[in-house]
């Protein structure tokens, strides 16, 4: 390495036991092949590591505005499929890094766009975007696919899925599994109610990425709606519509393993 060059990587870490000594670790061995790790965020970093669970890692993404610089992470947590660096492989990690023996890959995200009386709310989300009930109370969602009107939905709400997110919550919700690499939105919903009134599907529906999905709110549940982005509850009144696309923007994290992803579906799950 150039000494003359600085190299700059930001470490954000849980604040346990194991993710402390972890980054303790980590920032020696870095600091001895001449990385600098700032005590503060630093967007002229090269790398982002996270070092905790896959909360972790969905936390920092937010946290930093889904930063341009590529994120990686190591595993102190329990089921960690985006974290994919084990503690104890972090020379490992270190040399291949430096050698360059990685790919870098894009997650694609979701966007939803909240239209209410009076605003216009944009969120981004890497795992998924939720509308549901308030206390868990059954709402009554149309949803359209490019204006196409698909079904006119009863349950506990809908989850708008990314491919990266397709293993989480839309997973354990009955929704398929979707390839990273795949440029797609699942439509999966939660606790469907079929009557002779509400027609809901009862499994997902995968739909391309250029399309946009649209849920409106019949008018008694306006006010009645929670946005669930990633784990975190966020309410607005007088919601008319959410529109839902795959935007341009996307995130990077850096693969050490073309394997990894069949690696990690079979130890966490089967």
């Amino acid at each position: 390495m150039n000494l003359d060059e600085k190299r700059i990587i930001n470490i954000i870490s849980n604040n346990d036991e194991a993710s402390i000594k972890t980054s303790k670790l980590l920032i020696k061995k870095l600091n001895n092949k001449g990385f600098i790790v700032p005590q503060k965020y630093d967007r002229n970093a090269e790398l982002n590591i996270c070092i905790g669970g896959d909360g972790a890692f969905l936390r920092t993404i937010h946290k930093y505005k889904f930063s341009d610089i590529p994120f990686t992470g190591i595993n102190t947590g329990h089921l960690g499929f985006f974290q994919e660096i084990l503690p104890k492989n972090i020379d490992e990690f270190i040399n291949k890094y430096i050698e360059h023996d990685y790919v870098i890959e894009n997650i694609f995200l979701v966007n939803a766009n909240i239209y209410t009386k009076t605003n216009c709310f944009k969120l981004f989300g890497v795992n998924e975007i939720v509308l549901k009930g308030i206390k868990s109370k059954v709402v009554h969602l149309e949803i359209f696919i490019d204006d196409n009107h698909l079904e006119k939905f009863s349950g506990d709400g809908i989850i708008i899925s990314t491919p990266a997110g397709s293993t989480a919550y839309n997973f354990s919700s009955g929704g398929s599994i979707v390839y990273p690499s795949l440029k797609t939105l699942q439509i999966t919903p939660l606790s469907p109610i079929s009557s002779r009134v509400y027609r809901s599907l009862l499994n997902s529906i995968i739909v391309p990425g250029g399309f946009t999905v649209t849920i409106k709110p019949e008018y008694r549940y306006e006010n009645s709606i929670l946005a669930v982005v990633d784990g975190i509850e966020l309410k607005y009144d007088d919601i008319i519509k959410v529109d839902f696309i795959v935007p341009t923007k996307t995130i990077s994290k850096l693969n050490f393993d073309k394997n990894m992803y069949w690696n990690n579906l079979k130890s966490k799950f089967l």
